[in-house]
């Protein structure tokens, strides 16, 4: 009855209100990620850039990313985790603003980097917060949130693109107050980057950071507001149980003390960040318009695609999201890396059929129609598990000790990987081609399906204060 009642006591909606706020810096970065999609033959034409500098254009937000996740961890360790995501959130308006009114490569790379820290931060920083806040028993569901919210960023960038060069006639052509289209799909960005920024000064402080920075009544008060009382006492002395023997956080803390090796977790959460990339999906999303161009749409209709795929990846979301804290989180990875290892095998499969064209373009003919189905199951498999359930293993897995510093590791391998496919897809695929391409990704598949199933352990349902190395 007791434990009943302070299931009653908890503020479930301030929860998912704080959640929601938390994960429009997923929203942001999606957005951020996907905007680009729309905007590389404006970006080509306006920099007269080739195929390796077109790359650059699209993979130096990543950079940033890198950076921003490395640090971003060990930043919130030190300053607290919303005063990061305010950081962040400034960045965001900075980034949306500068990449949009760039008149050199050299300026919108360096917005686009700006745009990266930012986004490297959200990309930690939101599933700590929300892991730290959200009750065990549906800490999972509440973190897909963050998820949804990447690939409703997503799916934004592609419909403002898809609208905006619907609207100029297309995304090179000059639209409104003189400036192309592409450029307005960059500065969207400004209005959630605004709201982001605005809504953040309204929610608490993670309490776990308070109790690490002995702010104690602070982190009383927020455990009472999010659990009631009763449940707040007690979740304020497993937090201080399980940092009572520790000293301040540092990266030394990622090693054994005894092996001198890195903890099993660590290496955990290295391999989870960086198979989540090395499978290709950012291909998808960053080159889609070309992808389908070749495949024989039109621009018009390969940014209409590019929204289908966005919807399909909610949906997919949305179904782990219901289900997460009842089947768990290793039953989903490994659904989803069988799933994407056939749809990527029969992608490889469309694109041994492709042609090039005189002028140096990728025609698929009448495989088109089975490389966009392949494609789009590929991407639900992906956000029906990989897509939502790293992101939320990373934010829970890491015992408190090393949440922030195993959490800067592994968004810097899952940045860099990140930043490692996309500039390489320009090049990989006038090289080899894109069969041989695609089947790169294939056989990273099909080695997450044994990482999952060796190394993977199930963290459903468990308490942050019971994560071990």
């Amino acid at each position: 009855m007791l434990k009943q009642k302070s299931h009653q006591d908890e503020n479930i909606l301030l929860v998912v209100l704080i959640t929601c706020i938390a994960a429009i810096g997923g929203f942001l970065f999606g957005f951020d990620s996907g905007v680009i999609n729309g905007t590389i033959e404006g970006l080509q034409q306006a920099y007269h850039s080739n195929s390796v500098g077109s790359g650059f254009n699209v993979a130096s937000m990543l950079f940033g990313c890198a950076i921003g996740a490395f640090f971003a961890g060990r930043l919130a360790d030190k300053w607290g985790r919303r005063s990061i995501l305010i950081i962040s959130a400034v960045l965001f308006i900075v980034s949306g603003w500068g990449s949009g009114i760039a008149s050199t490569s050299g300026v919108f790379v360096f917005f686009r980097i700006l745009g990266g820290f930012a986004v490297g931060a959200a990309s930690i920083l939101s599933p700590i917060y929300i892991a730290e806040v959200a009750p065990a028993r549906y800490r999972g569901a509440l973190a897909t949130l963050q998820q949804v919210s990447i690939l409703a960023g997503l799916l934004a960038a592609f419909l403002s693109n898809y609208i905006l060069a619907k609207m100029a006639g297309s995304s090179m052509a000059v639209f409104w107050l003189g400036f192309e289209a592409w450029r307005w799909m960059f500065w969207v960005e400004i209005i959630p980057a605004l709201l982001f920024l605005f809504a953040l000064f309204f929610i608490p402080e993670s309490p776990r950071f308070l109790v690490a920075e002995n702010q104690n009544a602070k982190a009383r008060k927020v455990l009472t507001r999010l659990y009631g009382l009763h449940q707040g006492r007690i979740k304020l002395s497993e937090i201080h149980g399980s940092l009572l023997s520790d000293h301040p956080p540092s990266f030394t803390d990622l090693k054994s003390s005894q092996t001198g090796k890195l903890h099993h977790v660590v290496w955990v959460g290295i391999g989870l960040a960086a198979l989540q990339q090395l499978i290709g999906i950012n291909v998808i999303f960053y080159y889609g318009s070309i992808l389908w161009q070749a495949a024989g749409f039109s621009e018009d209709n390969a940014l209409l695609i590019n929204v289908l795929t966005g919807i399909v990846s909610i949906t997919a979301c949305i179904i782990t999201m219901f289900l997460i804290d009842s089947w768990g989180r290793k039953p989903f990875l490994l659904l989803g890396s069988i799933g994407m290892s056939m749809a990527l095998l029969l992608m490889v499969y469309a694109f041994s059929h492709a042609s090039l064209t005189p002028s140096g373009d990728w025609q698929l003919g009448r495989f088109g129609v089975l490389a966009l189905i392949s494609a789009n199951a590929y991407v639900f498999f992906f956000n029906i598990s990989w897509g939502p359930i790293m992101w939320i293993m990373l934010g829970e897995m890491f015992p408190n000790q090393i949440r922030g510093s195993g959490l800067a590791v592994a968004g810097l391998v899952q940045w860099g990987a990140n930043f490692s496919v996309t500039i390489s897809f320009p090049l990989l695929l006038s090289l080899l081609g894109l069969a041989a391409t695609y089947s790169v990704y294939a056989i990273s598949a099909l080695i997450s399906i044994a990482f999952v199933f060796f190394y993977v352990y199930e963290t459903k349902g468990k308490e942050l204060e019971s994560m071990s190395y």
